[in-house]
């Protein structure tokens, strides 16, 4: 049973399967990977550090004419950093958190196509209104960041599905294996974008003792927060929390966001921390899929199986087991 699905069909992929495109950790390598084994490989770019997009654009740019896309976090990104992007010939550019506007006409004039996330159904409807090509429904199962006040993936998908029609739909949050890309698709989904499961590989850009995390990380031992953002100095809008595993400064500020954000103390301690070693240099990011993640393969061979594990769970859903002929 072949997955094929509108997504696959425009970009001319195998597996309707898509990496998150997650600040950092979704490098050139892992990009390639992940284009490689059948999917569409999302570069991470962020807010679109130059010196690190000159490292890690050539590692996917030479990867053999394989469909990929860039992505960006569009309230920190500029119109001159996705232009440079989209002279590297990406078949995709995807915008996350933002208003997409200012970024569609030039993004669709270089011939790429538009890939807006959204967190909540007024994002949706303006994902919509600039010509979005495809559109990515985040619940906030989602490890990294998500919307504060978002929805979860199962209620979240099929309403963006019903909204956007006929504009593909891949849904996001907490799908870290093949039966979860299956029931994105039996949601009305075109595929599923996946970050954490893809953390755990060899490709990503991440250190491994993160990595160890996630794979040792159980979902009910994530939460999202701003405080890490705030003892981080990080720009992100108050508007969107960050799913991560456990961190001792979390447990020590937990719920005191505005008292963290008036302590410019607590913040050189956390600083102090980290540069003693006593505190992780940056969040483990990981979603509430986790418990799902117990290996760290190539990335590539992952998104086969990933794939393969989706048919046979639409196989199980649909009375029959794969290789079986087709009932009447």
């Amino acid at each position: 049973m072949a997955l094929t699905t509108a997504f696959t069909e425009l970009f001319g992929v195998r597996h309707p399967i898509a990496l998150a495109p997650m600040g950092g950790s979704a490098g050139g390598a892992l990009t390639a990977a992940v284009s490689r084994g059948g999917g569409l490989g999302i570069l991470g770019a962020g807010g679109g550090d130059p010196d690190w997009l000159a490292g890690e654009l050539p590692l996917v740019t030479g990867s053999g004419g394989l469909a990929w896309g860039v992505g960006f976090q569009t309230w920190a990104v500029d119109t001159e950093t996705v232009d440079r992007a989209l002279e590297h010939g990406p078949k995709a550019v995807m915008l996350s958190f933002g208003d997409p506007g200012p970024f569609a006409a030039r993004i669709r004039a270089a011939g790429a196509a538009l890939i807006v996330q959204v967190t909540d159904v007024d994002e949706a409807r303006r994902a919509v209104d600039v010509g979005a090509d495809v559109i990515v429904a985040q619940g906030t199962e989602s490890g990294g960041h998500g919307a504060r006040k978002g929805r979860s993936t199962l209620p979240f998908v099929p309403v963006v599905v019903d909204l956007a029609a006929p504009v593909p739909v891949l849904a996001a949050g907490g799908i870290a294996d093949g039966r979860g890309v299956a029931a994105a698709l039996a949601l009305g989904a075109a595929g599923a974008l996946l970050g954490t499961r893809f953390q755990a590989t060899r490709e990503a850009l991440v250190d491994p003792a993160a990595a160890q995390a996630i794979v040792e990380g159980r979902g009910q031992d994530t939460e999202r927060s701003r405080v890490l953002d705030i003892a981080r100095g990080s720009r992100w809008p108050a508007r969107y929390t960050a799913r991560t595993l456990g961190h001792p400064f979390l447990d020590r500020w937990r719920n005191r966001e505005a008292e963290l954000a008036a302590d410019p103390q607590a913040r050189q301690d956390y600083r102090d921390g980290v540069a003693r070693g006593d505190l992780p240099p940056l969040p483990v990011w990981a979603g509430e899929g986790v418990d799902l993640i117990d290996d760290l393969p190539s990335a590539a061979d992952l998104v086969g199986a990933l794939a393969e594990q989706a048919e046979q769970a639409l196989a199980r859903a649909g009375g029959h087991r794969p290789g079986d002929p087709p009932g009447p």
